[in-house]
């Protein structure tokens, strides 16, 4: 199927969640060409709910990077029965290359962007080249963080994958009223303050409430010039570094 970016901005820019997800995923890709990108975090709830009534069984690809919090796995297990999701697929690393990276499992303390690569990146990628997916739909929202508040809600990388972000211009507001109006549970670390979750070693309870994510790679800071503020899959492929592994 060929497709235009700009007839997909021209047609379906202009709407958003469940209506902008319907078409694509009922008439512009096949189901083996497009697939949702979940953390199964804070707010995954909402776009994986619009998902499961469009189409149950999407393509959802889960990053099971190996150093998930406990609850997160309990969470992705119980969401994925309570909406009928037919088809998650456990994302994990490279065997070969994580025993010999990162055999003690601390590559996150000292090399953060490489530990990244390795558990989230690279095999995304490989799903993507493998899978031969066309688009990807992503959970991201413009109010999260100054490298996001021009986000669009479709996207084309230089390689022509397509992103689709269907809640670019939520805020968190619009957010928790979904969540209640759906009766969609919140993932349990929520109420302890965890209000954007990540791997449990690089993921603390929020502390500036005017950053939601200050919570996430906290630690970086002091390791680099600049604290670390994305894992990288939503990076244009190819612009990551490729690590000699």
């Amino acid at each position: 199927m060929s497709l235009s970016i700009s007839r997909l901005v021209t047609f379906y820019g202009h709407l958003e969640a469940e209506a902008l997800l319907r078409p694509l995923l009922t008439q512009e890709f096949e189901r083996n060409e497009i697939a949702l990108i979940t953390s199964f975090g804070a707010d995954s709830a909402l776009l994986l709910s619009m998902v499961a009534e469009i189409d149950p069984e999407a393509q959802i690809l889960f990053l099971e990077t190996g150093k998930h919090f406990p609850e997160t796995l309990v969470y992705a297990r119980d969401l994925q029965k309570k909406l009928g999701l037919k088809s998650v697929d456990y994302l994990t690393p490279n065997e070969t290359m994580l025993n010999r990276t990162d055999p003690e499992g601390t590559l996150w303390k000292h090399q953060p962007n490489r530990c990244c690569w390795m558990r989230k990146v690279e095999p995304l990628e490989r799903a993507v080249k493998e899978r031969g997916i066309r688009a990807l739909i992503t959970g991201r929202k413009r109010h999260q963080t100054p490298e996001r508040a021009a986000l669009a809600t479709i996207e084309c990388e230089e390689n022509g994958l397509i992103r689709i972000n269907p809640l670019a211009l939520w805020g968190q507001e619009q957010v928790d009223t979904a969540f209640a109006k759906h009766a969609l549970p919140r993932h349990p670390l929520v109420e302890k303050g965890y209000v954007s979750i990540g791997c449990a070693p690089c993921t603390l309870p929020v502390t500036d409430k005017d950053d939601i994510r200050s919570g996430r790679w906290a630690h970086t800071i002091g390791l680099d010039e600049t604290r670390k503020t994305e894992c990288g899959i939503h990076l244009p492929q190819g612009e990551t570094p490729s690590w000699d592994l």
